[in-house]
């Protein structure tokens, strides 16, 4: 598979990221300086191929984009048709989310015992251009749900191979599932290197 990268956006946001994460930085200085860089990849909207931005009507699609070779980090395309969502979720490892398509409403949730999780403050809404930033330090459960009446397309970028990483969803009856997302179409791991098609 290639990126449609005429201008370079997604071999410059690979390479910030491979370096970044040679920098062995703890994870809240990781965040803060990947934020600005998933910023800059998402602050245009040219570059994801159609066939990783189309929707599924029965469920949002999570499509790896790039899996470092040591698994320290991994980039994935979520796709939102009209009214999907997520269940109420963890992580486990830091993440990003970048919004590049549509709109989406995340709300942050607090997990204690056997209590149903609980909202914490309002939803935030993601329109293009925007990051989220998860750590697992700070809290990182969370909802997410297509705020648009359109096709919504986010960019995540995640502290592991986040399609093998085992999580936590949360139920409103104060059940807690473990799952391992893996990701959609079951996708082999992709290395873009943002060759031109």
């Amino acid at each position: 598979m290639n990126i449609l990268d005429p201008l370079g956006r997604w071999d410059r946001f690979l390479g910030a990221m491979h370096a970044l994460v040679d920098r062995h930085l703890s994870d809240t200085d990781t965040i803060a300086f990947g934020t600005d860089i998933l910023a800059s990849l998402v602050a245009v909207d040219d570059w994801l191929p159609d066939s990783l931005a189309a929707p599924d009507s029965r469920h949002y699609q999570q499509h790896l984009l790039h899996l470092d070779p040591r698994a320290r980090f991994s980039v994935v395309s979520f796709v939102w048709a009209p009214g999907q969502s997520t269940p109420i979720h963890d992580h486990g490892i830091w993440g990003l989310v970048g919004m590049l398509r549509g709109s989406e409403l995340s709300q942050r949730f607090v997990h204690s015992g056997a209590r149903p999780p609980q909202p914490v403050g309002a939803p935030r809404r993601l329109e293009p251009g925007d990051v989220e930033c998860l750590d697992p330090a700070a809290g990182d459960i969370h909802k997410v749900s297509n705020a648009s009446d359109g096709v919504s397309v986010s960019i995540h970028v995640y502290g592991a191979d986040i399609g093998k990483v085992e999580r936590r969803a949360f139920g409103l009856d104060g059940d807690v599932r473990r799952f391992i997302s893996g990701y959609s179409a079951g996708e082999a791991p992709q290395h873009w290197t943002g060759n031109r098609p």
